[in-house]
């Protein structure tokens, strides 16, 4: 049953996927409902979550509502 099951990624894979730093990553995952289980001592994830999440807005910057957070890039 291995043909077309998507595996489990690590934050690792996660940071390369979206150039993001770990930090950043583990922010979204508590604060913003970023998708990811506790697998041991390791959060474990499906890039087609993290997909999903960021089309959807989920990475979108609020750093005009909090004064903090990741470079706006559309600056």
């Amino acid at each position: 049953m291995t043909g077309n099951i998507e595996p489990w990624v690590t934050m690792k894979d996660v940071q390369e996927h979206l150039g993001a730093r770990c930090e950043t990553i583990a922010r979204w995952v508590g604060k913003r409902n970023m998708s990811a289980y506790k697998v041991g001592r390791q959060l474990k994830i499906k890039l087609s979550d993290i997909d999903e999440w960021v089309r959807s807005g989920g990475a979108a910057d609020d750093e005009h509502l909090t004064g903090r957070g990741e470079r706006n890039l559309h600056a």
